[in-house]
């Protein structure tokens, strides 16, 4: 299967839930890029930008404190590809401020190393 498609992109989406949710630290630091982007907005507009160690270090400290994994619900939206740069656009219900609660995720994503990569995640915890 040639995954610089519409489905490849779904499934690295896919395996980024289940991985993330379980917190395998090592899978994440294959599919986010180095150079990993990440804006979460709140309900108030409150922003805060994490790079990739600090997003790891976050699911480092769940699975440290021996949280349960977290929920996997997600809907796609929308996704578009070409051969180098892809893009999605999700729902997912999640916590990871201590609230389950229903995020919007716009996902940006690079084929690089013959695989695609997360470069930046924009997450608007302020979605109903």
């Amino acid at each position: 299967m040639n995954t610089q498609t519409k489905e490849g992109i779904r499934k690295t989406i896919e395996n980024l839930i289940a991985t993330a949710t379980t917190f395998d630290i090592d899978e994440l630091d294959k599919i986010y890029h180095d150079s990993l982007h990440v804006l979460m907005i709140d309900a108030s507009g409150q922003t805060m930008i994490s790079n990739k160690q600090t997003f790891k270090d976050l699911f480092q400290t769940k699975l440290d404190n021996g949280d349960e994994p977290l929920n996997t619900w997600v809907e796609f939206i929308h996704i578009e590809c070409n051969q180098t740069n892809g893009h999605a656009v999700l729902k997912r219900k999640v916590n990871l401020t201590g609230i389950e609660q229903k995020i919007a995720l716009s996902i940006d994503l690079i084929w690089e190393d013959n695989r695609w990569q997360v470069t930046r995640e924009v997450i608007f915890t302020a979605f109903e």
